[in-house]
């Protein structure tokens, strides 16, 4: 049961209390389950920042917030997948570098765990955005640039107004793309200590 007040839906007294009582009745595990699919939930939805479908975004969540190797078996039934989709999102995780396979000794059964280092997750996510984006789009900045040469136009046509304000252009951004390389070089490649010192020196610099 839900209030408006100034055109927002809050929940109300009643409905507030009784899913305080209900937690109250939760065992800690079961807390410890609601808390972690919560978790699950949100990092979903924010998979699709970072290049990736919710299925794949809510198993890594799962095994980066339990900590521990799960087998696919474990992964279905936790997040009510089919095992086509988990098996396929398992595999693409695990070419993106933020999981790994394990195994046990005396089971045939592959396991799967997450990166426990943010740093080291955030710096693989980052690479692998960075080749699947900005690399294609510098490589077609260069082919665009060899393009409009004087080899391929001719001197009269390479000299065309228009012709030269796109070379500008793209020489501008070709410039903005390789600095980017070169902080993503500095700071992610070695995210643990290069990022922590930017994050430092960024926090004491604000008020």
């Amino acid at each position: 049961m839900t209030t408006t007040l100034n055109g927002s839906s809050i929940l109300s007294a009643d409905a507030a209390s009784t899913s305080a009582a209900r937690r109250r009745t939760l065992t800690p595990e079961q807390k410890l389950h609601e808390i972690q699919d919560l978790f699950i939930r949100r990092w979903g939805e924010m998979g699709a920042i970072w290049g990736i479908n919710r299925t794949m975004a809510e198993i890594h969540a799962l095994l980066f917030i339990t900590g521990r190797p799960l087998c696919m078996d474990e992964v279905m039934e936790r997040l009510n997948i089919s095992r086509g989709n988990v098996s396929m999102s398992l595999r693409a995780l695990c070419d993106w570098g933020i999981i790994r396979r394990s195994h046990r000794r005396g089971e045939r059964r592959e396991y799967f765990e997450s990166l426990s280092d943010i740093w080291e997750m955030f710096s693989i996510i980052a690479a692998e955005r960075k080749r699947r984006e900005m690399d294609p789009v510098l490589e077609t900045i260069k082919q665009c640039q060899q393009m409009l040469s004087e080899q391929e136009l001719g001197k009269a046509a390479a000299r065309d107004e228009a012709m030269t304000l796109t070379r500008q252009r793209l020489a501008g951004m070709e410039e903005f793309m390789a600095v980017t390389n070169k902080i993503f070089e500095q700071f992610v490649t070695n995210a643990k200590s290069g990022l922590n010192r930017v994050v430092i020196v960024l926090l004491k610099a604000l008020p």
